[in-house]
């Protein structure tokens, strides 16, 4: 099956109002916009393990399912693993997935030989995960050799069935190490906002290069049909990225879409959060967007999610905070979730995503291999 399909026209969409209804978003409005959100949650729960049968570990991705099918069951949380057993970065070929309960059962489990379309440089699973209307996975792919990103290359888009099948793969068009995903999915169609973070990465040697990409992906769905690549737009540009022994690679990562159409980016290298506006119908790039928020309590921010009442939450790789911050740039509360190594807290969070009913954060903890939920 072949992994770019050709990109056709998709009809025009006037307003934004129109595009986010399209797909459904649920309105800020419904939870008051001022106060904290993360304030009422006080207590950490160790869900499970994220560590399956053939030892992967450091995991990335956090997505929950809304709607059971297949494999997939409600309110269940499905977790990517970056690491192989020998701790090798861009190795990890698994998606767990936990139920609230603690069980733990392998989703997928990804052989790089057997992908049904092309995946340069095989099969590394990042924090770009996300699930659309009929049950269809999408994770990204960030692979290396030998653990090290002198070996890292473009990778590619997962497409798995409900069954944890690789149905497609989606590469090119930009997809030059995906990294972390947002999705928002209608009825026919979704949309993907990725960031990619190896456009001229490696050459650099560890200097900074500001090439990071947000592209945003337009996809048909075809019930039980693998999704159809229709259109790509680069939506934001001029990231700051670069490689790192410690975490191969550091650039755009945490992605989030609010009601009003902004997609907010977290911007690990610039240690700030921006926002991109009209995220679903813009035509062009918007570089990096605004500044929403810089320093602060933030410390190289990673994973991101919009909280009900429209607010940002990002986690720190620099110290295992969680801060809120609102759509004013106000960073009005941060919580540790992890202080463990050294300094406390390095390196322990990436992916994080709201439980059902926002009753709760979960969110994966690196040093401990686990999915915890803030609650």
């Amino acid at each position: 099956m072949p992994s770019i399909h050709r990109i056709a026209r998709v009809p025009t969409v006037a307003a934004g109002a129109v595009a986010l209804a399209a797909f459904a978003i649920v309105p800020a409005a419904q939870a008051a916009a001022h106060g904290s959100f993360i304030g009422r949650f006080h207590r950490n729960h160790t869900v499970a393990s994220t560590v399956p049968g053939n030892g992967d570990v450091n995991p990335y991705g956090v997505a929950v399912v809304r709607r059971s099918t297949g494999s997939l069951v409600k309110g269940d949380v499905l977790v990517s693993n970056f690491n192989n057993s020998q701790n090798l970065q861009g190795t990890g070929t698994t998606i767990v997935q936990v139920s609230p309960g603690g069980q733990q059962t392998v989703f997928a489990q990804i052989g790089a030989s057997s992908l049904p379309g092309p995946c340069p440089g095989g099969v590394g699973l990042t924090t770009a995960l996300g699930i659309l209307r009929g049950g269809w996975v999408v994770v990204g792919s960030l692979p290396t050799m030998d653990g090290t990103s002198a070996t890292a290359r473009a990778g590619c888009l997962l497409v798995i069935n409900n069954s944890g099948q690789v149905a497609e793969t989606i590469s090119g068009h930009g997809i030059n190490g995906p990294w972390d995903m947002a999705t928002v999915s209608g009825r026919s169609r979704a949309v993907l906002f990725v960031s990619t973070v190896l456009n001229g990465t490696v050459a650099a040697n560890g200097n900074v290069v500001h090439r990071g990409r947000v592209l945003r992906l337009t996809l048909r769905l075809r019930g039980s049909s693998p999704p159809i690549l229709v259109k790509r737009t680069v939506i934001g540009s001029r990231f700051g990225e670069r490689t790192d022994p410690a975490a191969l690679v550091v650039g755009p990562t945490g992605l989030g879409l609010n009601s009003r159409g902004t997609l907010f980016v977290a911007d690990s290298v610039g240690n700030r959060i921006t926002a991109i506006p009209g995220a679903l119908i813009r035509r062009s790039s918007a570089g990096t967007g605004r500044v929403v928020t810089t320093g602060g309590k933030l410390n190289t921010p990673l994973g991101l999610a919009i909280a009900p009442n429209g607010h940002v939450l990002t986690v720190n790789a620099g110290n295992g905070k969680l801060v809120e911050t609102t759509r004013a740039g106000r960073q009005i509360a941060s919580k540790l979730l992890d202080n463990t190594g050294s300094p406390p807290g390095a390196g322990a969070l990436f992916g994080l995503a709201l439980a059902p009913h926002a009753k709760g954060i979960y969110y994966v903890d690196d040093t401990a291999n686990t999915l915890k939920l803030l609650h």
